[in-house]
């Protein structure tokens, strides 16, 4: 099984990024800990602050894995692409967000991409990233 990780701007500053709302931990230290979890996955990761650059991922894993755990951060509230590629693509997709988007600014409410994933997972840290392997992983058997 294949699993694409795909993230959005601003999540390579993990563990140096507002520590208060997305913790401690860098991007690389939880996806070694996730690889070492499901050693029988496959894991892709992929991670761009420009949004064309996440919807060519897309793209490219949408049609080879199993699926997708996009967290496109910023991207979600403002991008029309990134939606419009999910709906157009093969693999099942769940969106992830750190904090709780909800709970935060007004404009975070808004996503272009929760109507078109496959389900959403926000608010949980870096679980989320984990759950959303699980339920992929659930789905497939």
């Amino acid at each position: 099984m294949t699993i694409a990780i795909i993230n959005g701007p601003n999540l390579n500053l993990l563990g140096q990024r507002e520590p208060g709302i997305y913790g401690s931990d860098s991007f690389e230290t939880f996806f070694g800990q996730l690889k070492a979890r499901y050693p029988d996955i496959n894991f892709e990761y992929f991670q761009s602050n420009v949004e064309g650059e996440l919807v060519n991922a897309l793209q490219k894993f949408g049609g080879v894995a199993d699926g997708i755990v996009l967290n496109p951060a910023a991207y979600t509230h403002t991008s029309v692409a990134i939606g419009d590629c999910i709906a157009a693509i093969k693999a099942p997709v769940i969106e992830v967000h750190i904090s709780n988007v909800h709970a935060r600014e007004d404009f975070r409410k808004l996503s272009h991409v929760s109507a078109k994933a496959a389900g959403t997972i926000c608010g949980l840290g870096l679980d989320g990233y984990r759950l959303a392997v699980a339920h992929l992983l659930e789905k497939k058997q």
